[in-house]
């Protein structure tokens, strides 16, 4: 992990660029899987199994006997984590919720806007290096919150064909019953196209590695919405020394472990800090079991030392980090000046990994800069916003001579027409 000291705006691009994304290999590998689970359906998806989860499967469903032992399998430690992490992130998009919208905005017309639950929805919980039993709280506690009416959750199988206990027992615990056996490009495919199995879906939730978000994004090319284009998972920390070093390589390392392509961003006043944090992060990865994955990840990652505060945040809103971590002296003031983040943490007793598990946000967010015009995923993410309109009378008498004023000068006289007729009729029965 480099340190940049002081380097000029017309460099930061380079500085802090992210791994790149072999976008036509990839979508080479992509295209054709979506095009055979499209054609033949759970026949592929068995076939994909066995070729990249080295597992023959008989049925893509989990069964009721697995989703009923899934609960033996964990400790009652775990089991409680889970329930207190689902508890708080209930609580927390529960308090999202709006009420209806109905407001008279002139008398005679009034116009109303309500929550919609989207109907089905699929979410792909990655299990290959990682079994992100955190994600299916963070995608079906909405979800249900919302009130989708179908909930798909796919994960791939270990090469005994199981899902991860873990995984099933938290989305039994939500009450999503429908478990299928599948990961991978392949997963997107089915929840885009349906298959015997798997449901076809409105929109399609998760995280997941290079083919999954490339297939994701193939998805909305045949009606099906996503959640946000996301990448491998980064963190920025802006710290200084009234935050102790041994946080800030904790919390650089606690995302470099994610992946071999996934970026941890060091910015600070002093190069001092830098190398002390440094030092402490060659520590703390010697006794880490993902040691080689975070190591290379650190390759992708760059600790910069600035001047003062107003560059440290134009740095940051360039950069525009999933996470972002504020544990400096002056910190309301930092927080105030970032208009670009995905998930902020506050305080140099708020790791990233609060966000990660059980504080109550989500940790859905995006990635790759993403954060610039995307947000991160809330309740917001499974409705619908609907606007409705009635008109009294009084209401089209009211607003009908505007409406034919604009609709005449864009040429469009049917529109014209259908306020005219309605205002001739009241005329008419006067």
């Amino acid at each position: 992990m480099n340190i940049l000291v002081n380097p000029e705006e017309k460099v930061w691009k380079k500085a802090v660029e992210r791994p790149v994304f072999k976008t036509k290999q990839i979508n080479k590998i992509v295209k054709p899987i979506l095009r055979k689970v499209k054609r033949n359906g759970d026949k592929a998806l068995i076939k994909y199994a066995y070729e990249f989860d080295h597992v023959e499967l008989e049925s893509l469903l989990v069964p009721q006997s697995e989703i009923k032992e899934a609960a033996d399998e964990l400790s009652p430690e775990l089991k409680e984590a889970i329930q207190k992490a689902k508890a708080n992130i209930e609580r927390f998009h529960q308090a999202q919720q709006s009420p209806e919208l109905i407001e008279e905005v002139m008398p005679g017309v009034v116009c109303r806007r309500k929550s919609v639950a989207i109907q089905r929805v699929g979410l792909y919980i990655p299990g290959g290096t990682a079994p992100l039993f955190s994600t299916v709280l963070m995608l079906g506690v909405p979800a249900k919150i919302a009130g989708c009416k179908e909930i798909v959750l796919c994960t791939p199988p270990n090469v005994e064909g199981k899902v991860h206990p873990a995984i099933i027992y938290t989305a039994d615990l939500i009450g999503i019953q429908k478990i299928v056996k599948v990961g991978g490009a392949q997963a997107v495919a089915a929840m885009t196209f349906g298959t015997d199995t798997v449901p076809q879906v409105d929109k399609i939730f998760g995280p997941g590695n290079q083919f999954v978000t490339a297939a994701k994004q193939m998805a909305t090319k045949y009606g099906v919405a996503i959640d946000m284009p996301a990448g491998p998972s980064e963190v920025l920390v802006y710290a200084d020394d009234s935050t102790p070093a041994e946080f800030v390589a904790a919390d650089l390392l606690s995302q470099a472990e994610h992946g071999v392509d996934s970026q941890v961003v060091l910015v600070t006043h002093s190069q001092k800090f830098a190398k002390k944090v440094l030092k402490e992060i060659d520590v703390q990865l010697e006794v880490l079991p993902r040691k080689d994955i975070a190591a290379k990840s650190l390759d992708n990652s760059v600790a910069i030392v600035v001047k003062d505060l107003q560059e440290a945040l134009d740095l940051i809103n360039f950069y525009a980090p999933e996470h972002l971590i504020i544990s400096v002296e002056n910190e309301e003031e930092a927080v105030e000046g970032i208009v670009n983040a995905g998930s902020i943490f506050i305080g140099k007793y708020t790791p990233e990994s609060v966000g990660d598990y059980a504080s109550g946000t989500n940790h859905t967010l995006p990635t790759y800069g993403y954060a610039r015009n995307y947000s991160g995923v809330s309740l917001d993410s499974f409705v619908k916003k609907i606007t409705y309109q009635k008109l009294t009378p009084e209401g089209i008498q009211n607003i009908g001579p505007t409406v034919e004023v604009m609709a005449e000068n864009e040429l469009l006289h049917a529109h014209k027409n259908a306020v005219t007729v309605r205002l001739n009729s009241l005329k008419k029965n006067k």
